[in-house]
């Protein structure tokens, strides 16, 4: 493929980063993009297993000490999220409830989007249920600082 039919597909604002890095070398440019995709899909990959294995080690936890369909129910009145601190969270979960045309507790859990789970985890709804991110994941060699962890993921997050 020719750079002018490149540029015309995937635009000069979004190729100029690549036209820089390679000096202005069109073929150059075309390959570090392609590169640069394919590492892309990569990350995606391993930041979806993460997200998967952070999501399901949160939900075995609270549904063993909060119950089956914790979740849901953490976000009815009374629930865990049911105050004023957690308006937010309750929210979201009572809309993602909404979405489900029949509610099974796994297909509210998949409902649930990483920046939630990370916020979960992060915020002080995690907090007042104690902070357990070194009991999902005790072979971890993260550095055991909650600073750190927050850092981490949320830019994970933000790469996503």
């Amino acid at each position: 493929m020719r750079f002018s039919e490149f540029e015309n597909i995937m635009s000069l604002p979004r190729l100029t980063r690549y036209l820089t890095a390679t000096g202005n070398n069109s073929k150059g440019a075309m390959t570090l993009y392609r590169k640069n995709l394919k590492l892309s899909q990569e990350l995606f990959t391993v930041v979806s297993c993460f997200e998967v294995a952070l999501r399901n080690r949160i939900d075995r936890h609270y549904t063993v000490s909060r119950g089956n369909d914790w979740l849901r129910d953490s976000a009815a009145a009374g629930g865990m999220f049911d105050t004023q601190n957690c308006r937010k969270t309750q929210r979201l979960i009572n809309v993602s409830l909404g979405r489900l045309p029949v509610y099974t507790h796994q297909k509210l859990v998949a409902e649930m989007d990483f920046g939630f789970w990370r916020y979960l985890l992060l915020s002080l709804n995690f907090m007042s249920e104690a902070n357990r991110f070194f009991t999902f994941f005790p072979q971890s060699r993260l550095v055991h600082r909650q600073f750190n962890i927050t850092i981490l993921l949320f830019s994970m997050n933000w790469k996503r």
